[in-house]
């Protein structure tokens, strides 16, 4: 599933890179949420709820932001990223600011269609990351956004006929949907696409209604093996490291004390170029004025871009990342 604009001879250049940057305690992995408007009403999330008038401070570029940091990895996120029509400059103009950088772009999809998908690879996307954590009509009640799942499962294949052969859904683990887990990813893998498991905490908003507890701890820790048996059969559907699926029964148990390094080799710079450690963190200082972070003791979430950001790096794990 390695995508046609990556080439085996990339893998070199991206390990000295990430080698360069970690060596120099610099950002491996840079998220610009370039908008906190969404037109979603998850429970989970409260970027729904911005003032659409914030558009007018959303900052115009974050080409020199990316200079600035030149990461290895960047992510175009929100909000709901697709409600900026300048979109597709922004990622253009970040594209040919640096080099040896990989793209993705995370999105719900109500408003990736695929014309949008065509104009947004050509800017330079990557990746395009789609949110779903069930197949049916329960995403559509979970983001308030009628026929989703099916607008996202009929999308895909328009996509693919394009030559965007690098699209991956992002599967958040919650109580409601293990039974949905494995069935995710058997539809991945039917329509050639990969999955990216996170685990739902409480941080964003504090609800608590999708955690999941001790009567869902042994079904949860059952669907994590077979993530990682599927995993050893057919690599590159499912896209996050061994290590990542491993501990999310461990944090569940309550057993997971390794400092966080959010902030270390992860930051976000919200839509006025503020940064922050955490997705679920206020923001520190602009990015002109960056300061490097320190460890923190913090146990309040056990995200993909946390746990993802302490698994040891691999040739394998370069695959998972770029297939």
């Amino acid at each position: 599933m390695l995508s046609t604009r990556f080439k085996p001879w990339h893998v070199a250049p991206f390990f000295v890179k990430y080698v360069w940057l970690t060596a120099r305690r610099r950002p491996v992995l840079v998220h610009f949420e370039v908008t906190l408007r969404c037109n979603a009403s998850c429970g989970f999330c409260d970027y729904w709820k911005t003032d659409p008038s914030a558009r007018a401070t959303e900052l115009k570029s974050f080409a020199d932001a990316a200079r600035y940091f030149n990461p290895m990895l960047i992510t175009f996120t929100g909000g709901e990223p697709t409600l900026r029509r300048d979109l597709e400059d922004l990622i253009a103009e970040v594209d040919h600011a640096i080099s040896f950088k990989y793209l993705t772009l995370i999105t719900h999809g109500a408003m990736l269609s695929a014309d949008r998908a065509q104009s947004l690879w050509n800017a330079g996307v990557n990746q395009f990351n789609i949110s779903l954590d069930y197949l049916d009509e329960r995403h559509d009640r979970a983001r308030g956004i009628p026929g989703l799942s099916a607008r996202i499962l009929d999308s895909i294949p328009a996509m693919r006929a394009r030559g965007i052969d690098n699209i991956r859904f992002n599967t958040v683990i919650k109580n409601d949907n293990l039974d949905q887990i494995l069935p995710i990813v058997a539809r991945a893998e039917e329509l050639g696409v990969g999955v990216n498991f996170s685990l739902y905490t409480d941080s964003k908003n504090g609800n608590e209604s999708y955690l999941i507890g001790d009567p869902q701890l042994q079904q949860l820790t059952d669907v994590v093996l077979q993530l990682l048996a599927f995993k050893r059969g057919r690599r590159g559907v499912i896209t996050n490291s061994d290590h990542y699926l491993a501990q999310i029964p461990r944090y569940v148990r309550g057993e997971l004390r390794e400092p966080c390094r959010s902030g270390i080799r992860t930051i976000h710079i919200d839509p006025m170029g503020r940064v922050k450690r955490c997705p679920d963190f206020p923001t520190d200082f602009h990015w002109r004025d960056f300061r490097t972070y320190q460890p923190i003791d913090c146990n309040a979430c056990f995200y993909a871009c946390r746990g993802e950001a302490q698994a040891p790096l691999r040739l394998s794990r370069m695959r998972d990342i770029m297939a």
